[in-house]
């Protein structure tokens, strides 16, 4: 399959499948005698895969690992079990971060609405974001 079919059947383009290659995510294919890129039929399968562990939130060296293991005669469940949790719980954190974030700003909105502005000194930067 030449590489605008394959990029059509994954809903990609020519540019990522390049870069998959050059990332060590797809093997280089074999060329036709004609020197154009001739992908395997299993190609398909394996973007569509690196495609969903990216937006899974998986990095690019860690689909480089899960594929590796894969290759390897190996089944990566376990690995990607892992990963998974690792992210789940970093999106936890961050939405902890964010949340305070939120109660911060939602405080200091309120602070603002009641603060007279004309009550500022020229030695406040801004009274409503002064630590007392």
């Amino acid at each position: 399959m030449r590489i605008g079919a394959l990029a059509a059947a994954t809903g990609t383009t020519t540019k990522t499948l390049r870069f998959y290659e050059q990332a060590g995510l797809l093997a280089d294919p074999p060329r036709t005698p004609g020197g154009y890129r001739d992908y395997p039929a299993h190609s398909k399968t394996r973007v569509g895969f690196i495609r969903s562990a990216q937006a899974a939130g998986l990095s690019l060296a860690e689909i480089r690992d899960v594929l590796a293991i894969r290759d390897g005669g190996q089944p990566p469940c376990g690995h990607v079990n892992d990963l998974l949790r690792q992210h789940l719980a970093d999106v936890e954190h961050r939405i902890a971060e964010l949340e305070a974030t939120r109660d911060m700003l939602s405080e200091l909105a309120r602070t603002a609405s009641a603060t007279d502005s004309a009550a500022c000194t020229e030695g406040d930067i801004c009274r409503i974001l002064t630590v007392h």
